[in-house]
């Protein structure tokens, strides 16, 4: 790996362990996590390593392969404000992680990602492989549920993006061939075997070859959207309400969305409409599952891409061409954007035979669209993975 030979020639010495954290992604589910909605998972097998070493003297020092600026503080001396780079979420997680538990070693690492930024949880991913290692070194042991709150958080409270569990989840619970089914309410759980009549399938993900910053989008105006809408359904309904912050759409049962929906906002009824519709996916896509039923699980993760476009609105015009064309492309099963849809890729659950026509199909017809992001686009054909190893 590339992370080792950086940290080899940076440190002259061989590192003491490498961290990894798998990828995720998410074909139902998307944009519900935040107001405690369920969802459906897989990680992958491609994901964050980090070739690290411990440092006595207290200090963090990261480099990424992918950015070329490195980082350095002391786990006791955390800025206190974000620096508005990339390593904001390791500086966030060191204070989450020091919040319950004394640090007195720091590391030295180089962080290498296995896939283009962007769609597939990378943030979440970089924090737990760095929460990992720095938990190693100090002798700290995190059990699941802690690791994904703690590196919950980190993005929350330090970076400021206002994302639900989802993809810590997806990355801690997984199992190869098993879907997780999560209720981000209550963090009840069920990993879902690949049934003995499933067609096979295998994880395609398209890079639109559009990189951008998940913080500096319009990610944290839909949750406040989702507020809204909870919050005024909650005041029709005549139900008691609290603290703006504290309101979720999964207070106000779906017979109050539908007697007050006409009621709300334009933008505020379609966020709601998201969520709701997506919830009953969920639970939907779940049981297909459990039928070993693959192409009526794939349908629901198009029919999820198409509300995510008319009803969140999210999905730059790469990212719904790429859409657009998955649905109509043989071999694939079904699928969406990944990620909070302002960046990144596309993924689709594909029939393994129709491996090559797909990546051929999809690669001509969007190259012909945006024909400058020629050498940017890629294909990637993943497998369902094992979550991270604590």
């Amino acid at each position: 790996m590339r992370c080792i030979e950086r940290f080899e020639s940076t440190y002259r010495k061989v590192p003491s362990d490498i961290a990894f954290c798998p990828y995720r992604v998410c074909p139902i589910g998307a944009h519900s996590d935040h107001q405690y909605g369920k969802i459906t998972g897989l990680a992958i097998d491609k994901g964050i390593h980090i070739a690290y070493a411990p440092k006595t003297n207290g200090v963090v020092e990261m480099a990424s392969l992918q950015f070329d600026k490195r980082a350095q503080w002391h786990v006791n001396a955390v800025p206190k404000e974000k620096e508005n780079d990339w390593a904001d979420y390791l500086r966030g997680a060191t204070i989450a992680l020091g919040q319950k538990y004394p640090l007195k070693v720091g590391v030295c690492g180089v962080i290498e990602g296995t896939l283009p930024i962007g769609g597939l949880s990378s943030s979440a991913a970089v924090i737990i492989a760095f929460l990992s290692a720095l938990c190693n070194v100090n002798g700290i042991h995190l059990s699941e549920h802690e690791m994904i709150m703690t590196a919950l958080r980190a993005e929350n409270d330090y970076v400021g993006v206002s994302c639900g569990k989802l993809d810590q989840s997806c990355e801690v619970y997984s199992k190869k061939d098993h879907l997780l089914y999560l209720d981000t309410l209550d963090d009840s759980f069920e990993l879902i075997p690949v049934a003995p009549t499933m067609k096979p399938y295998e994880i395609a993900i398209f890079f639109s070859g559009v990189e951008r910053t998940l913080a500096g989008s319009k990610f944290n105006m839909r949750v406040d959207e989702c507020r809204s809408a909870a919050y005024a359904l909650k005041a029709y309904a005549g139900m008691e309400y609290g603290k703006f912050n504290e309101t979720y759409l999964r207070d106000v049962p779906y017979e109050v969305y539908l007697q007050y929906r006409d009621k709300l906002p334009e933008n505020w009824r379609k966020r709601a409409e998201h969520w709701y519709t997506e919830f009953f996916r969920v639970q939907s896509g779940a049981d297909a599952w459990r039928r070993g039923d693959i192409e009526e699980y794939g349908r629901l993760s198009f029919e999820s891409g198409k509300s995510s476009i008319e009803n969140w609105e999210t999905g730059s015009p790469e990212l719904k061409t790429l859409y657009e064309i998955m649905t109509r492309t043989e071999g694939i099963y079904g699928g969406r954007f990944s990620g909070a849809g302002f960046k990144g890729c596309c993924m689709a659950l594909i029939d393994p035979k129709y491996a090559e026509s797909v990546e051929e199909c999809v690669t001509e017809e969007y190259l012909k669209v945006f024909p400058e992001l020629r050498g940017k686009y890629s294909v990637h054909i993943c497998h369902s993975a094992d979550g991270v190893k604590l």
